[in-house]
């Protein structure tokens, strides 16, 4: 999943999990409906995480007017699955390899403490992103505030909305892939 389907920012935060599939790209919220459609499909539970981040995560990914515009706070979520008796958190899944491959290569004196460009990790070189039965994560330095955990995307998007609407919707359409 977090290789096959490359970062990138979709028109919405709330496509369903066959547009994710179809266009091949997404980003954090977008990734994990992917990801809890296919878990589900195969009987595994799993549950959607909201929580939002900072926008100096997404600081060299969005810049000028737009970065500018974004609201402090930005709609971010993860899967969870229940593995060995607990839930576990699958928020490593959101950026692909060749994408952190790409990060470390332009910051290779910044291993540590990364907080921009879509990463937000202690440890850039070798971030918790491989699944051993824990928690997974790549953007989690950046969260702000933890809505906690949903049955379904639907429900977390009824109750905190998305971060793309209007003008910005419009905006990020043309900043996709």
């Amino acid at each position: 999943m977090r290789d096959e389907i490359q970062f990138g920012y979709n028109t919405s935060d709330d496509l369903p999990a066959s547009a994710v599939l179809a266009v091949g790209y997404g980003q954090c919220n977008t990734k994990s409906t992917l990801l809890i459609a296919l878990l589900r499909a195969v009987r595994i539970p799993t549950r959607f995480h909201g929580a939002t981040i900072h926008k100096r995560l997404q600081r060299g990914v969005v810049n000028g007017l737009f970065y500018r515009v974004a609201p402090a706070g930005i709609v971010h979520s993860w899967a969870e699955v229940y593995f060995d008796g607990r839930w576990v958190a699958l928020e490593g899944v959101i950026l692909d390899q060749p994408y952190l491959a790409g990060l470390r290569a332009r910051f290779p004196e910044q291993q540590t403490g990364f907080l921009g460009y879509g990463a937000g990790t202690d440890n850039l070189a070798d971030p918790p992103i491989q699944w051993c039965g824990t928690d997974t994560a790549i953007q989690a330095t950046g969260i702000n505030h933890d809505h906690g955990s949903f049955d379904d995307p639907d429900s977390f998007y009824r109750r905190h909305g998305t971060n793309l609407s209007g003008l910005r919707s419009t905006a990020a359409g043309c900043a996709t892939r």
